[in-house]
This record gives structure tokens, C-alpha cells and sequence, in this order.
């Protein structure tokens, strides 16, 4: 596996990294925990050196899968883990759900890395922008929590352009998380020239569409119950009929180089910029190994264009989130 630099930071991880949420959250039945320590062991041995949890996920559960799980790589891996929300009694903050107020943010670093097994977090972004908390405290807290050996690195996750560069001029941000994909571009229009300009990497999740473009879902799949593609408009039936243009489109890239959909969709990622480390989810180790190979797949210039000429003449149906979530991203 490649390596590279998020930015110009001194943090150095896999070309690919493995997002931990769909191993025991929002994504059906998880499996067996033994089966999903077996597969972040088996990453490791591929290769994979960066690995993105957080304590929202379960929630807590998968911060303590991913910190059993690699703790015999521990010196090896990088991990990625987020604060941010309101986990107490009722969503006690209010409606959004979040909570960034610098004690929180001491106390969730405290308990993540006690379910981590780690002495400092290598990565800590925070999940979503509190508008009741100015960015410049939660940098603050965070660079305090870096000055006290606690954490290495800080990030932030679908944050806006000005709020990235208000952070960034309290504390240097090593990572930006955001969606990111062939039928999600948004960042391209401000976040990833604020990237460029700053230094800053940039790691895109959900980046086979929440397994849309893998070319394995359709206008019949069902989902379970604790699956939350079930909720997102871009999901419904007639979204996923009338988006099947834009898996087609890397199927047939993918003829070309003898790749899977799910292969043009990352290879299109790492082809972007070189501090792009996108982090796709997977339980199963056929699409571990399918993911991973997308590493060695080379996109030339002329395959970019013409991906791009032909992903301008489709219109994606459906918006990614219902609206209320839609309106607390990109601030």
C-alpha cells in the first residue's frame, strides 16, 4: 500500500484508510465482534495504516472495537476519533445535538482514549460544527489538549471554508473530513482550494456513496432496519433508479481497466490531489481487498476529463440528507 502525508503535516497514512462507523453502526445487523477485529487485523496485514472512528458511533462501542482490534500494530496505525455531539440524557444542548464547549471536549478526549487503549489521540476532528461554541474555543481546546501530550493531531469534519480558516489561524488543522465523491463534489468549490492554500489534508468519507456507486445497490434493494440510507432521499427507489447513469459511467472506466466501480470511484479520489485519503467502510474482506486495490489503479489525464465531461451531463436525483440534517453541514 502507498502512503501519504495529509497535507503538510507530519501525519503519514495508508493511501486508503478503512471508516469504522458501518462496522457495528448505521448499517443493518453488525457483525460478530470477533469477526470485525479479525478484519481490521486482516487491514493492517494488507496494509491499511489509518483507521476513523468516533465516540458517536454505537455510540462509544466502536471507539473500543477499534481500539482492541490494531492495538498489536498500535505503533504502526494511525486513528482518527471525533467529539462533538450531545450524548447526554435527551440531547440536552437542544435539538442539533451537539455540544463543543471546551469541558466537553477535555472529557470526551479523556474517555476515547481510555476505549482506545492509547496514550494520545493521533487525530482528533470535531464531528460537526456547534454554532453555540465559536470555532476559535474548540480550537483552542483542542491546541491546549496537543500542548498537553494528549493529542497530535486536530481536524475538522464537514466544516465550511471560513470556519476551516478561522480554526486553522488558532490551531493548524491536519485534516478535513467531508463527503466526497463522483456524485458528491461539493468540497470542490471552497473547501479544497482552503486545503490547498492552507496545507491541510483532506479525507473524504463516504466515498463509494454509501455503497451506491460499488454498482451492488439498486432501485430493489431493502435495507435494515437500523440502516440509515433508509431515511436519506438520495436512497428512495426512484433516486437510486434514476442515479444508475453515474455507476454505468464507472463501470465502463472500469472495463477499460479491468477494475470494479468501486476501484474508478476511489482511483478518481486519490487522482484528485495527492492529500486526498479517502476512507471507505466495509464488514466483508472481498471488498477490503477490492478497496485496497483501487490503490495501484492509475488515472490518466484523459480519463479524468472524460469522467468529468461525462459526470457534467448527469444530474444526481436526490438530496444526500433530509433537509433539517442538510442545514448543520458546511458551516
Amino acid at each position: 500500500m502507498r502512503t501519504r502525508k495529509l497535507g503538510n503535516n507530519d501525519l503519514t497514512v495508508s493511501a486508503i484508510g478503512l471508516g469504522c462507523m458501518g462496522l457495528n453502526h448505521h448499517r443493518g445487523p453488525a457483525p460478530e465482534r470477533k469477526e470485525v477485529i479479525a478484519l481490521i487485523r486482516t487491514a493492517v496485514e494488507r496494509g491499511v495504516t489509518f483507521f476513523d472512528t468516533a465516540e458517536v458511533y454505537g455510540p462509544f462501542t466502536n471507539e473500543e472495537i477499534v481500539g482492541e482490534a490494531p492495538e498489536p500494530f498500535r505503533k504502526d496505525v494511525v486513528i482518527a476519533t471525533k467529539f462533538g455531539h450531545d450524548l447526554g440524557p435527551s440531547g440536552s444542548r437542544g435539538s442539533d445535538g451537539l455540544d463543543s464547549r471546551p469541558e466537553r471536549i477535555r472529557q470526551v478526549a479523556e474517555e476515547s482514549l481510555k476505549r482506545l487503549r492509547v496514550e494520545v489521540i493521533d487525530l482528533f476532528y470535531q464531528h460537526r460544527v456547534d454554532p453555540n461554541v465559536p470555532i476559535e474555543d474548540v480550537a483552542g481546546a483542542v491546541k491546549d489538549l496537543i500542548g498537553q501530550g494528549k493529542v497530535n493531531h486536530f481536524g475538522l469534519s464537514e466544516a465550511g471554508a471560513s470556519t476551516i480558516r478561522r480554526a486553522h489561524a488558532v490551531q493548524p488543522l491536519a485534516a478535513i473530513q467531508s463527503e466526497y465523491s463522483i456524485w458528491w463534489r461539493q468540497p470542490e468549490t471552497e473547501v479544497l482550494p482552503a486545503c490547498e492554500e492552507l496545507g491541510i489534508g483532506f479525507v473524504p468519507f463516504s466515498p463509494l456513496g454509501r455503497g451506491f456507486l460499488t454498482g451492488k445497490i439498486d432501485e430493489t434493494t431493502t435495507f435494515g432496519g437500523n440502516d440509515n440510507r433508509v431515511g436519506l432521499p438520495r436512497f428512495t427507489p426512484e433516486a437510486r433508479k434514476a442515479n444508475r447513469p453515474v455507476v454505468d459511467l464507472l463501470a465502463q472506466i472500469g472495463t477499460e481497466k479491468r477494475a470494479t466501480p468501486a476501484q474508478i470511484a476511489l482511483a478518481w479520489l486519490l487522482a484528485q490531489k495527492p492529500w486526498i485519503v479517502p476512507i471507505p467502510g466495509t464488514t466483508k474482506l472481498s471488498r477490503l481487498d477490492e478497496n485496497i486495490a483501487a490503490a495501484a489503479i492509475e488515472l490518466a489525464p484523459d480519463d479524468l476529463r472524460y469522467i468529468d465531461a461525462a459526470a457534467a451531463k448527469i444530474t444526481v436525483q436526490g438530496d444526500r440528507y433530509p433537509q433539517a440534517e442538510a442545514e448543520r453541514t458546511q458551516r
